[in-house]
């Protein structure tokens, strides 16, 4: 089992997309086929971005990598949801201004994360921060084909 964290700032949006990028990366070094890399990747960024955007000290992401699937964990200590099935209706944001205004904030982080998951949970108190965790249960087993046992 093969283990990494990735910390993101708040508010970095030029940075925004190099965590999930080096994640998805990682994950292919590490012996996971293309399509489960890119669909982390996917959940890993819309994080990235959520946490730039909404969290007040930014956060962490940390993955894990088994034989059998990938998880990741999303971690913040920022305002919290206060309406979770509210966030996570497709279209609905709380973006603020200076987001919206450079394309961010459209709506559809929270959905995207769930719809390239097999597991999706989210823990969130308001004043509190958010837990989000995404499992993928692996398809490809690259590295049980190549040997190379994560």
């Amino acid at each position: 089992m093969k283990q990494f964290v990735h910390l993101v700032k708040p508010r970095d949006i030029e940075h925004g997309g190099i965590a999930s990028a080096e994640i998805k990366r990682e994950l292919r070094e590490w012996g996971a086929s293309a399509a489960d890399a890119r669909r982390a990747g996917i959940i890993a960024f819309e994080g990235e971005m959520n946490l730039i955007v909404y969290a007040d000290h930014g956060g962490t992401i940390q993955v894990t990598l088994s034989r059998e699937w990938i998880e990741i964990l999303i971690a913040d200590d920022g305002p919290g949801i206060g309406d979770i099935d509210l966030a996570m209706t497709p279209g609905y944001s709380t973006a603020p201004a200076w987001a919206t205004n450079l394309g961010f904030g459209a709506g559809m982080g929270l959905p995207n994360m769930q719809r390239s998951s097999d597991e999706f949970e989210m823990h969130s108190h308001v004043g509190q921060g958010t837990l989000i965790r995404c499992r993928i249960e692996r398809r490809g087993h690259d590295a049980a084909r190549t040997g190379q046992a994560p």
